[in-house]
């Protein structure tokens, strides 16, 4: 089994920042890609961004979050970044950490393993 903790989260203003970190335990060894998602009241989830455990500068996002976020890894400390720049208020969601044993997708339904979620606020 894999377990996914994510932090970060909390209030920002329009036009701020935010870091979110997933740390990873347990089977991590057969992880091949990770992924950030988010869910708004009342929405379904949404993917935003995925890494490649392994291959470097193997990334992709979503057309929303494209140019702002930017999701990264440190293999050593087995955690996922997202740097959340210019947030915007219709960036406030829950965000979820997610890992899959396959290559980089954007299907929530193609993820195994998921974290509790971290709450983002962004005021207007």
């Amino acid at each position: 089994q894999v377990q996914l903790v994510e932090s970060g989260g909390g209030l920002v203003q329009a036009g701020g920042s935010l870091r979110l970190s997933c740390a990873t335990s347990g089977r991590t060894s057969i992880i091949y890609t990770m992924g950030w998602f988010r869910q708004a009241p009342g929405k379904e989830r949404e993917f935003v961004a995925a890494i490649s455990r392994w291959i470097v500068g193997s990334t992709i996002y979503s057309d929303s979050v494209k140019g702002r976020f930017t999701i990264s890894r440190d293999n050593t400390k087995n955690t996922v970044y997202l740097q959340m720049n210019s947030l915007k208020p219709e960036d406030t969601a829950v965000y979820y950490c997610a890992a899959k044993n396959g290559p980089l997708d954007s299907d929530y339904e193609r993820y195994n393993y998921w974290g509790q979620g971290t709450q983002v606020t962004v005021s207007s």
